[in-house]
């Protein structure tokens, strides 16, 4: 992993960790679904015209379309509407330290159905992650956390795993920035037939909700998710998912800051023992996977 692959990573965790906190005040002042619906048809639509201003094509190559198909329900309709409505309910730290898990589930889904394979090192910095995130959530869930919420993010999460695989074939063909249009869109129409059949949909117009609205459009919407489509092209989506983990530490410091939720000593110990994962699991190097030909154009040499 290079270190412009690290940057990257490091971008992406902090722009998508803070997504939860601006998450949390959106549904303080609107219903859920429809925000969120709202933010996708805005986030998409620039995207595309970003994307069709500097050339990029509607063309996209049958597992290009498959993969942003798969990828707008299974990451913007599923992992963030229930994300969402889950947010109602419990904070923004336990959600983001659910999200971490994902990791976890791409490598187990990579070993199951492609046959990648991640050295001791980085299954046992993998392991580590998982018992500082178990850590964290035991403390949360002796708390009293809402189990339902807790149910809806886990759902999410298995919702993320998929659409990050999806993501493969969703790379290899450039369009990086008409691909998060379109997958954007397809969220938003989703989203907007689901909203009316399960909430009261309301907006109570407030400064805070204008705020967290636009920075969650702009920054985890389009900036986030434009990354993490070239992260995954460059890495694999193996090592690329390590970066999930570090959703407690981004995660839990945003909502302490912002949200005044509480931060114990056995979250930052769990922090501690999810990085010692991260810095495992990047030490772990596996074998170079194929590049594209984007990735040979973007690595230097």
């Amino acid at each position: 992993m290079d270190g412009r692959a690290i940057a990257m990573g490091l971008a992406f965790a902090l722009m998508w960790s803070s997504a939860f906190t601006s998450a949390r005040i959106i549904v303080q002042d609107a219903s859920p679904l429809f925000s969120l619906a709202v933010r996708f048809l805005i986030s998409g639509l620039i995207g595309v015209a970003i994307a069709r201003a500097i050339g990029q094509s509607w063309r996209l190559t049958p597992g290009q379309w498959r993969a942003t198909v798969i990828f707008g329900i299974c990451q913007n309709a599923l992992y963030l509407g229930l994300n969402f409505v889950a947010m109602q309910w419990i904070e923004a730290s336990l959600a983001a330290i659910i999200a971490s898990t994902m990791p976890l589930l791409v490598a187990l889904a990579g070993w199951a159905l492609f046959g990648e394979r991640l050295r001791p090192l980085g299954y046992a910095g993998l392991a580590a992650g998982i018992l500082g995130v178990a850590m964290i959530m035991g403390t949360r869930l002796g708390a009293g956390v809402d189990m339902f919420g807790v149910f809806l993010c886990v759902i999410g999460v298995l919702a993320l795993t998929a659409a990050t695989l999806a993501l493969r074939g969703a790379t290899s063909g450039g369009n990086f920035m008409m691909v998060v249009g379109l997958q954007m869109l397809i969220g938003s129409a989703i989203l907007f037939a689901a909203a009316p059949l399960t909430e009261e949909i309301f907006v109570r117009p407030t400064l805070r909700l204008a705020l967290a609205f636009t920075y969650t459009t702009v920054v985890p919407g389009l900036m986030a998710t434009l990354i993490w489509v070239m992260l995954l092209n460059r890495i694999g989506a193996v090592r690329a998912a390590t970066f999930h983990f570090l959703n407690p530490v981004f995660g839990v410091a945003v909502a302490s800051i912002l949200l005044g939720e509480k931060l114990g000593p056995m979250d930052v110990l769990g922090v501690a023992i999810v990085t010692a994962g991260i810095l495992a699991v990047q030490l772990a190097r596996q074998p170079a996977e194929p590049p594209t030909a984007l990735s040979r154009e973007a690595k230097p040499g």
